[in-house]
């Protein structure tokens, strides 16, 4: 479930897009503000304090917050920041657009600031562009000098201007229809104005352009500061994709096409103008599931010799490297009657055993090969033509994208893979990763490793290369979380000596017994590691220090990270016991990993 909290013209903007994925969610206003064209949304007003929102969140599941309240609204921003830091629970920041903070303009941190250059510069007059809120801060000005504020024209802004005791007759009210500042400053005449720092959708630009017109000095109180831990987004295309990573099951994930299906579009369309001498401006094709899908086609080139045609790559919401490019296939005939593969710039060549494809071949993997030439067999039959058909798909700036990907640790060099087993890209998942990390393995057992080190990415693996400097890329497996898939995969494939590298912030979450350490399944468990100390002796203020800790990585300021300190060997046995659960008939060995690279060595052997 996903919390709003806004009000503002940016919370509209959340809501809005929220609503569309029609599955309910709050939306939450310190008004009763009318709601009635949101119909998924339970529409909360008033004010929530730290237990309260607290409390909220508990009940309701809360999986997101979204901050989307006016920049100024301070106590709210604060309350949220409390609470998310308490629960763990990520907030995504909607901010509004600003200006560059121009230097003609008078910036203060606060309005005691303010208050103070204006008593020193004996200011006499002042008109307040900072909102029925703000009455009382300026109220040290206004009990002595001549000061409008203007506020907006709603009974409820009357009804708290009023309980300041502001003199009535100097309240200006604000509506778009008498919204000209302008004409507003050449009637009152102020010596300066003040307004907040409060973006494009708060009339920042117009009030500030008018005074400049005027020529009445300008002071602007800056907008406060946001809590570290917000993520800040200032358009709709980044939220909705950051609501698409955090909370997936609200935002489905938008699949895309493999690069062997915009291969496969791309041949069919070039064969079809190399036969028919017309040029094609999409081209359909049936996926193995069966599936109709048109592709656009780009960049057409033909004659009676050869003919290229290109499919740009979309994938969908899945972070994939080629995402965008440009999958492109060149086609002529031969009179051998057969299909051939011919490397293409930008696509990769095989090099070591264990892909499913020969040794030397262009990395077009079985299933976009079967594609091709099933489309080619199409056309041909169609056409009645027997000839043979050369086939090179390329990839402009492929070997730049290949960098970005796995390949040379595959094998595959030289360019990227035309992959894909169903043509459909689904969004990033725990299969994807997964199977990727059962590649690896399946390479390193076909070219004669009997030694894997697995470690958590690309971090870890740096310490451990110059331990390993004598293995190969294949040797280094990366498995993220997926500490239990990786172990079942080097168990099925008999691999006979294991390490397993990890760094802190894993290690005491495998050694409680979780085999997937990702944060959203699992956090540090302080209770844990308390047992871990008592049990090599440690008490009072160990335990304490414990308590206090924010990140794992902090327990070497508690316990020296030495090979003789008990608390790290009872850490690395209970790793241990809890790999051998899923391992067997191997030699083990466990390196833990402090940030700084610092490495503790433990070994056993797992006999079934």
């Amino acid at each position: 479930m996903i919390i709003v909290f806004g009000g503002t013209t940016e919370g509209k903007i959340v809501a809005s897009l929220l609503n569309k994925a029609g599955k309910k969610f709050y939306y939450s206003t310190k008004r009763n503000i009318p709601c009635d064209d949101l119909e998924n949304v339970e529409h909360l007003h008033g004010v929530m304090d730290v237990e309260s929102m607290h409390e909220f969140c508990k009940e309701n599941n809360i999986k997101l917050i979204i901050d989307a309240a006016h920049p100024f609204a301070e106590m709210l921003h604060g309350t949220i920041e409390t609470v998310s830091e308490t629960l763990h629970l990520p907030v995504l920041r909607y901010e509004r657009k600003y200006q560059e903070r121009d230097d003609d303009m008078l910036w203060f941190d606060d309005f005691a600031g303010a208050l103070n250059y204006l008593e020193v510069k004996k200011i006499k007059s002042l008109l307040a562009f900072t909102g029925v809120n703000t009455i009382n801060k300026l109220k040290p000005f206004w009990e002595k000098h001549e000061c409008w504020m203007r506020i907006l024209d709603s009974d409820i802004s009357r009804e708290e201007a009023k309980k300041t005791g502001f003199p009535e007759d100097k309240l200006l009210y604000f509506s778009a229809e008498n919204g000209d500042e302008l004409a507003l400053l050449n009637r009152i005449k102020p010596h300066c104005i003040i307004t907040k720092e409060s973006g494009v959708s708060g009339f920042y630009e117009r009030k500030v352009e008018a005074a400049r017109q005027s020529g009445v000095e300008i002071l602007v109180i800056k907008r406060p500061h946001l809590s570290d831990n917000f993520e800040v987004v200032d358009n709709e295309a980044a939220l909705e994709k950051r609501i698409r990573d955090i909370h997936p099951s609200f935002l489905p994930l938008r699949s895309g096409f493999t690069t062997g299906a915009c291969a496969t579009a791309a041949t069919k369309a070039a064969l079809k103008m190399l036969i028919t001498q017309v040029e094609q401006k999409t081209s359909d094709i049936v996926l193995p599931s069966g599936r109709r899908v048109q592709f656009k086609i780009e960049n057409i080139e033909y004659n009676k010799v050869s003919a290229t045609a290109m499919v740009r790559k979309y994938a969908g919401d899945d972070p994939d490297v080629t995402n965008n490019a440009l999958i492109g296939v060149k086609v002529s005939f031969n009179d051998e009657g057969k299909v051939h593969f011919i490397k293409g710039e930008g696509v990769g060549t095989v090099t070591l055993a264990g892909l499913d494809i020969p040794v030397g071949e262009p990395a077009v993997n079985p299933v976009p090969r079967m594609m091709i030439k099933k489309v080619i067999k199409e056309l041909t039959y169609i056409y009645e033509d027997n000839r043979g058909v050369d086939v090179s798909v390329f990839v402009p700036g492929g070997e730049e994208l290949a960098k970005k990907t796995l390949n040379d640790k595959l094998g595959i060099v030289g360019g990227i893979s035309i992959i894909g087993t169903s043509g459909i890209v689904t969004p990033f998942s725990r299969s994807a990763f997964v199977s990727s990390i059962e590649k690896e393995i399946e390479v390193a057992k076909a070219n004669g490793s009997e030694h894997i080190i697995i470690n958590s990415g690309a971090k870890s693996e740096r310490y451990l290369r110059d331990r390993y400097a004598s293995l190969s890329d294949y040797n280094f497996v990366h498995f993220g979380n997926f500490i239990g898939d990786t172990l079942k995969k080097i168990k099925k494939e008999g691999i006979k000596n294991v390490t397993l590298g990890i760094m802190l912030g894993k290690a005491v979450k495998l050694a409680e017994g979780h085999l997937d350490t990702h944060s959203k399944n699992v956090l540090m468990n302080k209770k844990y590691l308390c047992t871990i100390a008592e049990e090599c002796g440690y008490g009072g203020s160990h335990l304490e220090d414990i308590r206090q800790l924010t990140m794992a990585r902090e327990l070497t300021k508690i316990f020296p990270f030495t090979q003789a300190e008990p608390f790290y060997r009872v850490l690395a046995e209970r790793c241990m016991s809890v790999c051998e659960t899923v391992l067997s008939d191997c030699e083990f060995e466990l390196l833990l990993i402090d940030r700084d690279g610092n490495i503790l060595e433990y070994k056993t052997s797992f006999v079934s």
